[in-house]
């Protein structure tokens, strides 16, 4: 063999020849799927040691059960982005929870439909997560269905027989809605998440919520406008804190506009309308109360306790899991329906007087 080339990768037929044992028996060995002899185990084990053999090779095991291993995950929009908000890390920790029993990988994708060989049309892949369902999205899962491959929907209109985890948008935003309403706000704000792929930071008027493709958000505005009909709303770039700062300046710069309530459609939003305010010298709740939604931990609000609908993040990355691992295992994937609980925090009172 000359110095130009790659040495061979042991097999295990090498190893069971090196230890004087059938082929079948060593691989019995490294697969652990049944009982061997120890001394034949340990006989097996040294020859590998020996012959440099660290175990199948598993590209041929992929290639004997017609699968990659490998689960794909499609978020719209930066992948940057997207892990800043810790409710999708909660939601990948559940997911990974739920593809356990496979030993499945995950990869991440952007949904980026329509390019020319775009990777979600190529990806070595055996089954797709979902997470929402814009109109952008929705064109990625007529690729995925095209594929014949498993796919869940996280929170999203998918559609036809493809199974979805959903949640209680419109009533979890209601029961948010009612409690401010309950303390007595009229004048009331909301900062909505982005209307479509497009994330622009506006007012929402009645044509941008007709042409609007991402249903979490059309929603919640939905439940938020079953107490407060009238209430305007702004929509923001995204779930950032910084986003929330941006839109609450616009809403309660002018005293003469402002409002005694602002309901945001996540936590990290609704943190940033709570800094807006302090810039401008308010104070929570005395003189704004101020409400969110998702139920997660976030630093930067000192002895305050955030107002919130508090949704089960975790358990809904581990019902998409183990949907997929059901289809994977030949059965009929199902969609799963998951409720949100209210949290009464510290960041609302009674209407200032």
């Amino acid at each position: 063999m000359s110095s130009q080339e790659t040495p061979r990768r042991p097999t295990i037929a090498d190893v069971a020849r090196e230890a004087g044992v059938a082929t079948s028996t060593a691989s019995v060995v490294f697969s652990g799927k049944a009982n061997v002899a120890a001394a034949t185990r340990e006989r097996v084990l040294a020859a590998a040691a020996d012959l440099g053999y660290a175990g199948p090779d598993p590209r041929a095991a992929s290639l004997r059960r017609g699968r990659s291993g490998i689960v794909a995950v499609v978020l719209e929009g930066h992948l940057r982005a997207a892990f800043l908000d810790p409710v999708t890390t909660a939601m990948m920790d559940g997911l990974t929870d739920g593809l356990a029993d496979l030993s499945a990988g995950i990869l991440l994708m952007r949904d980026e439909p329509g390019e020319e060989g775009a990777a979600i049309t190529h990806a070595p892949v055996d089954a797709f997560v979902l997470i929402g369902c814009s109109g952008r999205t929705k064109a990625s899962l007529e690729v995925v269905v095209g594929r014949g491959l498993p796919v869940v929907v996280i929170e999203g209109d998918a559609g036809g027989e493809i199974p979805r985890i959903t949640l209680d948008n419109v009533a979890a935003s209601a029961d948010v809605a009612r409690h401010v309403h309950d303390l007595g706000h009229r004048d009331v704000a909301l900062v909505t998440l982005p209307l479509d792929s497009e994330r622009e930071r506006a007012a929402v008027s009645p044509e941008r919520i007709a042409n609007a493709t991402v249903d979490v958000t059309v929603h919640r505005l939905e439940g938020m406008r079953q107490v407060f009909p009238d209430a305007p709303a702004i929509s923001a770039s995204g779930s950032l804190i910084d986003e929330g700062v941006l839109v609450g300046r616009m809403l309660l710069t002018d005293p003469a506009t402002r409002p005694t309530a602002v309901l945001a459609q996540s936590d990290l939003l609704a943190v940033g309308v709570i800094r807006a305010a302090e810039e401008l010298g308010l104070r929570v709740p005395e003189d704004l109360s101020v409400a969110g939604f998702d139920g997660i931990e976030v630093d930067g609000l000192g002895g305050l306790t955030l107002t919130t609908s508090v949704q089960p993040a975790v358990e809904k990355g581990r019902a998409a899991g183990e949907q997929v691992a059901r289809m994977l295992g030949g059965e009929p994937g199902m969609t799963q329906h998951l409720t949100c609980v209210f949290r009464a925090g510290t960041t609302t009172g009674p209407v200032p007087r």
